[in-house]
């Protein structure tokens, strides 16, 4: 084998190695709170931890109604922290829906170590401990971008009113495969979120909802997603939307409210 080979072979490998210890800072982009940090909005809310176990404690906000029509458990994408993302609350309270965000582990204030299976189950306690106050006919699920593979998961292991995906990925292996095509991806991530096996198990109604000019994650993903059951998900197609805009589009909040209207 020629020596070029072996030096591109050998730096495939370096660079293998090298992702495979730092991809979480390359996945996640969180924002740290300080344990004293005092959440301010104008809307009634309340703030929670939920201790896992000892030294994982994840942090919620709970925007509440007097008259609760149902909740919405919202996952949010791989940036930031509640703090910013508890703006778009008020796309469902207003609705009349008591709205819950919650942090990751390492995200605002919650605390752990981060794995695909722990962050997956952090959610399945929270979910428990919200079925002791709400019944699963009036709890939705919604998964913003990388949030969406946590919420399809809990959907498939639960039986919530509906799952609402917004902008999400066939499965996670695939998206990271698009930025780095030339490392063996599947071997190397550790955080693989199979949407597409875990969303044939979810009996609810599932709406998608996808931007057309998502460069990020290009809308192709969610159709891949609808296919698997088209009887029972809904794909809705905001034209002109990318990644990070859609709440700027009439037609987001249009069918937000169509959604939230229980038959």
């Amino acid at each position: 084998m020629p020596t070029f080979i072996w030096y591109i072979i050998a730096g495939i490998a370096a660079l293998s190695i090298l992702a495979y210890f730092i991809q979480e800072r390359l996945i996640f982009k969180p924002e740290k709170l300080k344990q004293d940090f005092a959440f301010k909005y104008d809307a009634p809310f309340r703030e929670y931890f939920f201790d896992i176990e000892p030294g994982v404690r994840i942090n919620a906000l709970h925007f509440h109604r007097d008259k609760p029509k149902g909740l919405i458990l919202y996952f949010h994408g791989n940036t930031r922290s509640i703090k910013g993302w508890a703006r778009y609350a008020k796309d469902f309270y207003r609705f009349d829906y008591d709205v819950i965000l919650v942090d990751y582990r390492g995200f605002g204030k919650s605390t752990g170590k981060r794995s695909e299976k722990d962050m997956l189950s952090d959610m399945q306690f929270i979910y428990n401990k919200l079925k002791e106050q709400y019944s699963e006919n009036h709890l939705i699920v919604y998964g913003r971008s990388m949030g969406s593979g946590f919420a399809t998961k809990l959907a498939s292991d639960n039986s919530p009113r509906y799952l609402i995906l917004d902008a999400p990925y066939f499965n996670f292996l695939r998206v990271i495969e698009r930025f780095l095509p030339i490392l063996p991806v599947r071997i190397v991530l550790r955080f693989h979120l199979r949407t597409d096996l875990w969303l044939p198990k979810v009996k609810c109604h599932t709406y998608i909802i996808h931007g057309t000019k998502d460069r990020l994650i290009p809308i192709r993903h969610s159709e891949a997603l609808q296919k698997i059951n088209p009887r029972i998900i809904t794909l809705i197609r905001i034209h002109g939307g990318a990644h990070n805009n859609l709440p700027s589009f009439d037609e987001y909040h249009n069918f937000i409210r169509d959604i939230l209207k229980f038959d």
